[in-house]
This record gives C-alpha cells, sequence and structure tokens, in this order.
C-alpha cells in the first residue's frame, strides 16, 4: 500500500479543478469514484485544509493523498440511491443529462446520493466513468454536462473555465420585471464573512458577476425570464436578482415571499464547442407555468 504522499502544484496545473489533478498524478490505478470518497470525507487536504471537488489549485500548494492500493474501488461505484438520470445527449466522451430538483451536482458529507453516483451506476461494467465537469444548485434543474474520460473531462472543464459554453437560464421571480427589453446586469460578488457561505453583493468588492436578461412574461405578481450567464460565480443568477427586488421564487434564502412553490430556476439552453445545441424544457407544466 503507498502510504500519505504530499505533492506540490507545478505551473503547469495551476487553475486546475481538484478532481482532475488528482486523476492526472494518480492515472488510472485509481478509480474517480474512490478519489471522489477521498475528498468527500476529507482524506485529501489542499494546504491542510479540506476542500471540494471543483475547487482550483493554484501553482505551490501542496496537496495530500492518503494511503491508497493500486486498482482500489468504491462501493457507491456499483449502486446510488435514486434512479437512471434522463439522457439529453450522447456521444463516445460526452454525456448530458437532466438534473432533477434536490440532487445535487456531486457527494458530500452526508450525502448517499448525487449526480456524480447515478452516473457511476448508469455505466457500472463499461470502461467509461462519466462525472460532471460543472455544477447547478441542488435545487435548480435542467441541463448537466458529465464527461466520460479523463481527457474529455479536462477539455469539458476548460471549455466552462474559459467563459466558451453560452448557458441560458429560465427563472420566474417575485414581481413585475422593470425592463421590457434586454439587460446586463454587471455587479462584484463575494462570501459573506458570517460565515453562512451566501453570497452577497458589494459594490466594488469581489469577483465580477455578467449576465443578460431578457423578459419572456412580465406580470404583477411575477415574471418569466431568460438569463445567459456570462460568468459562473456561486447562487450569481439568485443574488443578482434578489439585490435588485426580484428574488426567484421559491428562493428563500436570498428573501423569495414564503410559499410552497420550490426553486423555480432552469438550466434550460446550452451551446458548446463541437456539440449540438442543448434545450431543455422545464417540469412547469402548462407552458412553463406559474
Amino acid at each position: 500500500m503507498a502510504g500519505v504522499v504530499t505533492v506540490t502544484v507545478g505551473p503547469a496545473e495551476s487553475g486546475m479543478k481538484l478532481l482532475l489533478f488528482l486523476e492526472a498524478r494518480l492515472g488510472k490505478g485509481v478509480p474517480r469514484a474512490a478519489i471522489q470518497k477521498w475528498i468527500r470525507t476529507g482524506q485529501v487536504r489542499v494546504d491542510g485544509g479540506r476542500a471540494k471537488p471543483f475547487d482550483r489549485l493554484l501553482a505551490g500548494q501542496s496537496v495530500r493523498i492518503p494511503p491508497h492500493e493500486p486498482g482500489e474501488t468504491a462501493p457507491e461505484r456499483l449502486k446510488a440511491s435514486g434512479p437512471p438520470l434522463e439522457i439529453l445527449y450522447e456521444d463516445a466522451e460526452t454525456v448530458v443529462v437532466k438534473k432533477p430538483r434536490g440532487l445535487a451536482a456531486q457527494g458530500g458529507t452526508g450525502l448517499s446520493d448525487s449526480v456524480a453516483d447515478r452516473l457511476l451506476a448508469m455505466y457500472a461494467g463499461t470502461n467509461v466513468s462519466p462525472a460532471p465537469v460543472h455544477r447547478l444548485d441542488r435545487e435548480t434543474t435542467g441541463i448537466l454536462v458529465a464527461g466520460k474520460t479523463h481527457e474529455a473531462r479536462r477539455r469539458l472543464s476548460e471549455i466552462f473555465a474559459g467563459r466558451e459554453a453560452k448557458k441560458t437560464y429560465l427563472a420566474w421571480v417575485a414581481g413585475r420585471w422593470p425592463e421590457e427589453r434586454a439587460v446586463t446586469l454587471s455587479d462584484r460578488l463575494e462570501k459573506a464573512a458570517s460565515g453562512t457561505g451566501l453570497e452577497k453583493v458589494r459594490a466594488g468588492a469581489g469577483r465580477q458577476a455578467l449576465a443578460r436578461v431578457r423578459p419572456l412574461r412580465l406580470g404583477e405578481g411575477a415574471s418569466l425570464l431568460a438569463v445567459e450567464l456570462f460568468t459562473g460565480r456561486t447562487h450569481q443568477i439568485r443574488v443578482q436578482l434578489a439585490t435588485r427586488g426580484h428574488p426567484v421564487l421559491g428562493d428563500r434564502k436570498y428573501g423569495a415571499p414564503p410559499h410552497a412553490t420550490p426553486l423555480m430556476l432552469h438550466a434550460w439552453r446550452l451551446e458548446l464547442p463541437g456539440l449540438p445545441p442543448l434545450v431543455c424544457a422545464p417540469d412547469w407544466d402548462g407552458e412553463w407555468a406559474p
């Protein structure tokens, strides 16, 4: 068994996501499911602290790799808690699925089910290990892209990181949206110092967040918007709309009126180089009611 190893991120590896970095360093000897389990349980450390699969690394950071046997497997590769996911598109390197509400993209502490887990179960017994290459919030539905191989995941991750992906969401928001034409939203977002994990908009602070909003239906009680993302900050759409007085319906975290409506945010359209345009209608009934 290989003992604990601490490796340093090289200049050429700067910007890589932790999961892809470990896959590249470990090769085919350790399956993706095992690496995900290490990260989820805190056995992998970055500069001494816990990290997430999609955290990007910087040159000079140290990464702790736990003891392991070559060929080690993880039991969650063979089973998942939920049904198979609906496949929207598939080729030799890519699979695109419709993410249901309430399902995390990646597993985590206390989670027994995720898109990653279901994909591994769906392709158990094959020579591929699909895994998501970007995120959707747990309560957000719609298009989610996974790469079937390490090379495909690396390439797709670079497309998303390089803003080559054209992503459009549908959002029902509270109240009448004030603009009748498309408008660009520009803010800076940073995490709140309270440790709650919420994102807040603070003028002149944080990372730039850009989106373009096009109204599809305007009403006094609620409005349906198409939102194209130019950046991919955590909770970006939810925060940018809420700070303008129009939170996404069902988003209690960011000030939506309390009622039984679930989060009305859906990854609707996606365009990626080399793939056909992808469209996924929401399960909101009756021409996307409310």
